[in-house]
């Protein structure tokens, strides 16, 4: 009897010490009944704390898992090893991140991470404790750069998914878990404070973050209330120099040979982007239990404001004007260094843009769970939920415009480099050289809902094989409804060299100007570029009443320049029409004013879903063998509204000769489309126990991915083009652009997995998986025909381009993960570690409606230009296809030395991904001035082929460390963060039929991150 005594006590304390470390947080598996089998003295003598017990931890949750599951835990209160949850979710097995800011805007950098794929994919689901929860972005998934990882007990990663899980997982899902009241064993509390350094702009940013919990024991059962704050700053700076596409040109130097072609950008440039966030998240949880019945009532929240203020100088001169002096060119014609001018003496066109962003996102979740344990054999759960999310932005842009002499380029280096002599830099530093060039404005705004309720229950057999049998239902109604302004992007000159009158300089238009010197340029590792006048911030963060006096500017220059024009004076009453009519863009009252203009998208979805799954054990096999087998049925249906509409054919046209033109009248009606689907997804998860420390698993489902809501958007608006010369129709097209394709069906996968997985020690694993997934009906962009009637009645065909289910693929790979400490070295030497893992990806994909030619023929950068969006362009014309998955990276792995010993823990941790498809035809890389060498041609040799590069991320790998030392008796912790210790540059690369060149290299230095935890 004291033997069993002195275990239990032992046992208590063991797990009070998993507690106070944060390890036995929400939905986290108990630690498995053979760990009281163990000698005393081994319970009375380890201590596991720290870095270490959080390993252990997630190890436990791995090993018993019925499903195949990776998990980082955090190693104290509030504690994940990382700055966001983004970073966290790098350090997994077969997760990558992806470092821009927008997939569709590749130039600007997010030092925190952002979009998260697993094995290849960005199909990922997000829950928070099991349920589902999203951002109101347009997608279906949680941003995580939003979520406070201060407020988090641990994140779970499912590899192939159950009927038990809420479908929507093909790639993988995260689970975010927080803690509830009765996983600590009473009072406890903890202060946290930390202050930020971000060593390229030398600023310091405060965090702090607080827990309290408690539980109480009285007549009416047990009661516990928990409530979790954060809040966090950071600022940070990203540096980018960047190369602009090289055109093919047969006359970039003199005497260059008949017929051949030499590769010249035109131009180069610098950039500078400080960005700011402020994350608040608020985290509350009751929980009581009695006898057979247990609730729990969760309310979160996380706040995400940010801002980002730019200041970029880029090239917009005429590539084709572009000549070299003391070039230097590569074997494949590309130029690798010279200086560049214009060959008819003009300037060097140059714009200097001033961009501020801002963004306000804010998620709530509530939840109510209640559990009843009705006998010993049947239980029943109840779930509901309200998720409510919301977003707005401003993306505001005005530029100033530069004329340069030339433009000394070094392109040999690993870092681009730009010479300018004395009066170069003179030149661009004097603000009389520069004119008013343009303005930019994008507004955002999206909100979504989502009820839901989830009923289970569950029957426990009296049997050897068969263990239980679970069942249950989900209903949940989500509606989601954004808007941007009509244009999205809404470009307008100020002035320009094109503009009537001119230029509109600041010597004549002076105020609201800026220098910026560029101080600690690439942390003072590259020669500072020269200084550069810029708009104030002021100008872009002041939309719309800013660029009212703007257009003034340009407006009053036309009035005042035009009468001097040769040889024939300007028509001032140009001066009252476009461009310099200011003609801002907003967001409409509400959003069925939205909707009419084509901008905005409503949807609202229902889904219905059932599973039953079956767990057993062949536990008196001689390898015994256990896995649960299932099914879920759910049935999905969208409702879209939107407008279909035409503006009507151009009466002045109809009368003309040559090609026919139909008359269609006007049209625009107004529907709502309505989409159902039903899946039904089978799932198998097996586990063989090869030996107490040695098991296989093998895992097959069936997943789908419904498409965003921003794919599924319904407005559709048809144009009618009419050619002429003089009063003759040369031709006549039909076509159209939606935004959206409200009658897509999900991206369905049938994958398998296969897993050996070795624990040799409590922290010590060496784990193996290969999986594959069958991808079909995955939505690229492809034509299909609409039909409108004439004013005679005859239906008349518009070719229009929106998404669809055209695409299938195929994705394999491997996974190896592996970590131990070193118990058996003597003394202080036993608390070191090391963890790491490895994962390859490889991938094809085959579209169901190939564009196979060789060469681009469009003119126009337009959704209908398939060539172009599905394989992408070089500026000469000729195709790319054989494209891979965009996000997904051949290889990865991550590496980490750790040291846990008494109150001392440290890890130095390196993140490393391959080279990967960001996105073709984007932002930056696309123009319609491409070289036209199709031989086939009719307008051979004409620069008017509309083109897009794939855009890549080069293989790149980030060293962090982290140490602290608890004092106190473990109550009081002091940390050290570092981020990026090794000052890694990411570079970009843009794929021409050249060679993969350099697109640019951004810069952010390291971050450094002191704390202070306090627990009681």
């Amino acid at each position: 009897m004291n033997k069993y005594q002195k275990t239990a006590i032992s046992l208590a304390a063991a797990q009070a010490a998993l507690l106070c470390s944060g390890l036995a947080m929400a939905q986290t598996p108990a630690a498995p009944a053979a760990a009281a089998s163990a000698p005393v003295s081994s319970l009375e003598t380890v201590v596991v704390s720290g870095r270490r017990a959080a390993l252990e931890s997630a190890q436990k949750i791995k090993q018993n898992s019925d499903e195949i599951v990776d998990s980082i835990v955090a190693d104290d209160i509030g504690k994940l090893p990382d700055r966001s949850v983004t970073e966290v979710l790098q350090r997994i097995v077969g997760i990558t991140i992806d470092r821009t800011m927008s997939k569709g805007d590749p130039e600007h950098y997010s030092v925190e991470g952002s979009g998260v794929n697993i094995r290849g994919l960005s199909y990922v689901r997000s829950e928070m404790n099991g349920r589902d929860t999203f951002s109101a972005n347009g997608g279906r998934a949680l941003n995580f750069e939003d979520v406070p990882p201060e407020l988090m007990a641990g994140i779970d990663v499912y590899k192939n998914p159950s009927a038990e899980q809420i479908e929507g997982a093909v790639g993988g899902l995260v689970n975010l878990r927080t803690a509830l009241p009765f996983d600590y064993p009473g009072f406890k509390g903890s202060v946290t404070v930390q202050e930020a350094y971000a060593k390229l702009n030398g600023k310091k940013k405060p965090s702090a973050s607080g827990l309290l919990v408690n539980s109480w024991n009285t007549d009416y059962g047990r009661f516990g209330a928990l409530i979790n704050v954060a809040s966090s700053k950071s600022a940070t700076r990203s540096d980018f120099f960047q190369v602009e596409p090289y055109y093919p040109r047969s006359d970039a130097v003199a005497g260059q040979a008949a017929g051949s072609y030499l590769w010249v950008p035109k131009g180069a440039q610098w950039r500078t982007l400080e960005f700011e966030r402020k994350r608040d998240g608020l985290y509350g949880a009751l929980q009581w239990k009695k006898d057979g019945l247990d609730s729990s009532l969760t309310y979160f929240r996380s706040k995400y404001r940010m801002q980002w203020d730019e200041q970029a100088i880029f090239a917009g001169t005429d590539p084709y004007k572009i000549q070299v002096a003391n070039g230097k060119f590569n074997d494949q014609g590309v130029l690798v260094s010279g200086t560049l001018t214009n060959n008819d003496g003009s300037l060097l066109n140059f714009n200097d843009d001033t961009r501020t962003a801002t963004r306000n996102s804010q998620t709530e979740d509530f939840a109510w769970r209640l559990n009843w344990k009705a006998s010993d054999r049947w239980s029943f759960t109840s779930d509901l939920q309200y998720v409510k999310a919301s977003t707005r932005g401003l993306d505001s842009t005005v530029a100033t415009g530069i004329g340069m002499q030339k433009e000394v380029l070094d392109l040999s280096g690993s870092t681009p480099s730009l010479t300018f002599d004395a009066a170069d830099r003179a030149y661009l530093a004097d603000p009389k050289n520069y004119y008013w060039s343009f303005t930019m404005e994008h507004l955002d705004r999206s909100k979504g809902t989502q009820k839901s309720w989830k009923g289970d229950a569950k029957y426990r057999f009296d049997d050897p094989v068969l263990q239980d049998l679970r069942f249950g239902l989900r209903l949940t109604d989500r509606q989601a409804q954004s808007s941007t302004n009509p244009s999205n992007y809404h470009w307008q000159a100020i002035s320009q060299s094109w503009t009537q009158g001119g230029p509109a300089y600041l010597s004549d238009y002076p105020g609201g100007t800026q220098t910026n010197t560029f101080p600690n340029f690439f942390g003072g590792s590259v020669p500072v570029p020269p200084s550069v006048v810029f708009p104030s911030v002021a100008q872009a963060a002041g939309f719309p009443a800013s660029y009212a006096v703007l257009h003034k500017y340009g407006a009053d220059n036309c009035l005042v320049k035009s009468p001097l024009l040769t040889p024939t004076p300007g028509d001032p009453a140009n001066c009252s029409n476009w461009p310099f009519a200011f003609t801002p863009e907003g967001l409409g009252s509400d959003i069925a004013q939205d909707i009419q203009s084509g901008s905005g998208n409503r949807q609202s979805e229902k889904t219905q879903a059932a599973f039953a799954q079956l767990r057993f054990g062949f536990d008196e096999w001689k390898l015994p063998l256990d896995g649960n087998v299932g099914v879920r049925v759910v049935r999905t249906q969208n409702n879209a509204l939107g407008y279909t509409s035409f503006a009507g054919t151009e009466q002045a046209k109809l009368g003309l000769g040559g090609v026919p033109v139909a008359n269609i009248p006007k049209y625009q009606q107004l529907d709502t489309f309505k989409n159902s689907y039903t899946d039904v997804l089978p799932s198998l998860n097996l586990k063989l126990q090869a030996a107490h420390d040695l098991q296989f698993r093998f895992a097959a489902a069936k997943a789908i991915a419904r498409p965003d809501f921003d794919r599924l958007q319904a407005s559709t608006t048809l144009s009618q083009t009419i050619n002429t010369t003089g009063t003759t129709v040369n031709s006549v097209t039909q076509t159209g652009s939606a935004k959206g394709n409200p009658m897509l069906l999900p991206t369905r996968s049938t994958q398998e997995d296969l897993t050996a997985e070795w624990y040799f020690s409590r922290a010590g694993s060496v784990t193996f998986a290969a999986f594959h997934k069958d991808l079909k009906d995955i939505i690229i962009n492809q034509t299909t025909n609409f039909q409108l009637p004439d004013a005679s009645g005859k239906p008349q065909d518009f070719s229009v381009t929106s998404p669809i289910n055209g695409s299938s693929g195929k994705l394999s790979g491997v996974e190896f993960a592996f970590q131990t400490y070193f118990d058996k070295l003597p003394g202080w030497l036993s608390g070191f570690g090391v963890q790491g893992n490895y994962t390859y990806v490889d991938s094809k994909t085959t579209l169901h409606s190939p564009v196979n030619s060789a060469y681009c023929s469009g003119t126009a950068n337009s959704a209908d230009n398939l060539a172009l969006n599905l394989n992408g362009c070089d500026v000469d014309g000729r195709s790319f296809g054989n494209l891979p998955l965009q996000g997904m990276s051949r290889k990865a792995f991550n590496l980490a030395l750790m040291y846990d010993q008494g109150p001392l823990s440290a890890r130095l941790a390196y993140s490393w991904r391959s080279r990967y498809l960001q996105a073709v035809n984007v932002n930056g890389t696309q123009g319609t001035d491409g070289l036209n060498t199709d031989p086939n041609s009719p307008s051979l040799g004409q620069k008017n082929v509309a083109w897009g590069l794939p855009v890549w991320a080069e293989s790149y790998g980030q060293l962090d460390a982290g140490v602290s030392y608890k004092l106190f008796n473990d109550q009081l912790s002091l940390g050290l963060e570092a981020q990026n210790l090794n000052s890694a540059r990411q570079r970009q690369l843009m794929q021409q039929h050249v060679g993969y060149l350099t697109r640019g290299l951004f810069y952010t230095g390291p971050r450094y991150v002191v704390s202070a935890r306090y627990t009681f």
